[in-house]
């Protein structure tokens, strides 16, 4: 059955990390961060089905490789707290084969380039050996900033607007929901994703949660991980509120007949 997810997160130096790090992580390469003389060494990596860069068509030479291209994005930004990349992290249909979900993946990546003007790293992942073998994912990495001839310029701040960043996020997620359905049925298949909420949906369950890499490796160790307790205590929370709620209207109810 096919999965709706689609996070978008930051990638920040006030959380200690950097745009060279996270793009060696997800492509699985070596990246030397010239800024901080740090090697980021993720060649032995296992699960990388692909990592492929896209730029806007007027991009200078050096965008095309990926340590230049990560390595001027964090140089472009000169505060100690700045936003250095954004990560567009989507679960791709287990009913598509290898190359259809690569397709997808570049599919957004495309449109991501196009629409914003910046520079994409898109990495696609296989599931983990021990974990959920429907957990194939795509890691869209984002320059926070638009990539012309001269090099990076303005900020991509439509995504981080309080007054349009909301909207735009939201779009996007419509957006893949549109796009993986189309592969789904270009490919033959009936399934489909939807980007709205369960309730939207008429759907009366519990939400799941989507744990990240760094918890679904520590589930897979057969240990709990912090976010999967934070889960269960948000879930009893709103049972327990759900329950209280229920309580109060019979109890209402009760006293009206009365």
């Amino acid at each position: 059955m096919a999965i709706y997810h689609l996070s978008v997160k930051t990638v920040s130096r006030s959380d200690g990390r950097s745009a060279t790090a996270a793009a060696a992580y997800r492509a699985g390469a070596q990246i030397v961060d010239e800024r901080t003389g740090e090697v980021h060494d993720y060649r032995r990596k296992k699960g990388i089905v692909s990592a492929t860069l896209f730029v806007p068509e007027d991009a200078p030479g050096w965008a095309s490789e990926r340590a230049e291209l990560w390595n001027k994005a964090e140089e472009s930004e000169k505060r100690k707290n700045s936003t250095v990349a954004r990560e567009f992290e989507v679960a791709l249909p287990e009913e598509l084969t290898t190359a259809q979900r690569q397709e997808l993946a570049h599919a957004l990546a495309v449109e991501l380039v196009k629409h914003h003007g910046c520079a994409v790293d898109v990495a696609v992942h296989q599931p983990g050996k021990d974990g959920d073998t429907r957990n194939h994912h795509a890691h869209i990495l984002c320059t926070t900033r638009r990539l012309g001839p001269s090099g990076f310029g303005d900020k991509t701040r439509e995504l981080d607007d309080r007054a349009t960043g909301a909207a735009e996020v939201a779009r996007w997620r419509e957006r893949w929901a549109e796009l993986a359905n189309a592969a789904l049925a270009k490919a033959g298949h009936e399934a489909r994703i939807d980007h709205r909420t369960l309730k939207a949906q008429g759907i009366d369950r519990e939400p799941t949660e989507h744990l990240g890499p760094s918890a679904t490796a520590i589930e897979r160790r057969g240990q709990t991980s912090q976010k999967t307790l934070n889960q269960a205590e948000r879930l009893a929370e709103r049972r327990a509120k759900a329950k209280a709620k229920r309580l109060a209207e019979a109890q209402a109810e009760r006293l009206s007949a009365a």
